[in-house]
């Protein structure tokens, strides 16, 4: 790593949290390939749009993290593999194999389907909080939305729900409270592991009496043609529950965010219901929920834009500094939902392009209809500034709390 490296502790402040697009903006212009020193690990970040979707395919930047070098072990932690090792973290032919075989399950016309059952989860969500005139929308709403349909998708008895999401908020949340590091890290390492446990213990229920749900589906999948080993089906459950809410729950807290410290784009939207689904591609853009593509390990010297970036290295291709740059977006900084849809980054590019897109624009575009619709005054309960987001530091950009009033 270069001795002009960035440092961490300069990138990942309180005020980058609040608003990291000023120091995107520096980087993409001063330094688009920048090297980042960190008491954890260091890595070399891609900031430009062409850059980024080149890096996104190129196949010298490995996503397979549990190779001889064991990378996942600095960046992940100890407790890790009996959770990451999936298709988010490997190369093809292995995530070809994979991804083939969970990609049935989110077949476009089978996530349509879902769509009455969804609709009736935002509106059960919203009778609940429609006669108090204020919500912690986080909590309320955006998270237990995308929750509980991965939950029901994939065959989570509804006991469980509670459980289940107390241990990945241990792990979304991770840096926010108030523990010293250690007890931090031994926190995350807990909740990874009595997930670990309960998803194997359901994993097994279901092979003993399968149900019409997606882990049925992937047990029989294993079973008919050895498709999947059995850790696998344990890893890839994971997979799915956690990114199947996580990235989902952060994007409606932020898109509405959006909106409330956008009055006239919040206005418009209101009286164009039509606008929603470019408004949603317009959110993501402007302030997705995955700051920070999963990390890349460079499997040869690699260079882009004359840096070299040494073999082994950590490379992050930053999607939301790509998704502001002015080469590819007119006045990239502004929040424009009429904007005509662009080649955004949000959902990634390549082999690793989302699996859940279908879903993920259902439920934000269900969800935030139906806000706007049955709460009416919907405006912040709290100065922007006391807004409580998740620590710089984390791999997600989203929001700890959203407090909001509204007309009952």
């Amino acid at each position: 790593m270069t001795d002009h490296a960035v440092r961490g502790s300069d990138l990942y402040t309180d005020e980058f949290a609040a608003d990291p697009y000023p120091t995107f903006a520096r980087l993409r212009a001063d330094r688009p390939v920048c090297p980042v020193s960190s008491p954890r690990f260091d890595s070399y970040l891609i900031t430009r749009f062409d850059d980024a979707r080149a890096a996104l395919t190129d196949p010298r930047l490995s996503k397979d993290l549990y190779g001889p070098g064991q990378h996942y072990l600095r960046i992940f932690g100890p407790n890790s593999e009996g959770l990451n090792r999936n298709m988010l973290n490997s190369d093809p032919p292995e995530h070809t194999r994979l991804r083939r075989i969970v990609s049935q399950a989110f077949a476009p016309r089978r996530i349509e389907a879902l769509r009455p059952r969804v609709a009736q989860i935002v509106g059960d969500l919203l009778d609940k909080v429609v006669p108090q005139g204020r919500a912690e929308l986080m909590r309320d709403f955006a998270i237990p939305l995308p929750m509980t349909v991965i939950c029901e998708l994939l065959g989570v008895p509804v006991a469980d729900h509670e459980q289940v999401l107390g241990w990945t908020q241990v792990i979304r949340t991770s840096g926010s409270s108030r523990r010293s590091p250690q007890e931090e890290r031994a926190a995350v390492q807990e909740a990874q592991l009595r997930l670990h446990h309960y998803l194997a213990d359901l994993v097994r229920a279901k092979r003993a009496r399968p149900g019409d749900d997606m882990i049925s589906a992937l047990i029989d999948a294993c079973d008919q043609d050895g498709a999947l080993a059995e850790p696998e089906l344990v890893t890839t459950t994971f997979l799915l529950l956690f990114a199947g809410h996580q990235t989902t729950a952060d994007f409606i807290g932020n898109a509405v965010l959006a909106l409330l410290t956008h009055p006239d784009q919040l206005e418009l939207l209101r009286a164009t219901p039509g606008l929603l689904p470019s408004a949603i591609e317009e959110l993501l853009r402007f302030d997705g929920p995955l700051p920070v593509a999963s990390p890349r390990i460079a499997t040869d010297d690699v260079e882009y834009r004359g840096v070299r970036i040494p073999c082994g290295s950590v490379v992050g291709v930053v999607i939301n500094s790509a998704n502001h740059d002015p080469a590819h977006f007119a006045d990239p900084d502004r929040l424009d939902i009429r904007r005509v849809r662009g080649p955004h980054l949000g959902f990634g590019h390549g082999v690793h392009y989302c699996l859940g897109v279908s879903l993920a624009r259902m439920e934000a575009q269900l969800g935030i209809a139906a806000l706007l619709r049955r709460l009416p005054g919907l405006r912040l309960a709290v100065p922007l500034a006391e807004v409580r987001r998740l620590p710089a530091a984390s791999p997600f950009r989203g929001l700890l709390e959203l407090p909001v009033t509204f007309a009952a």
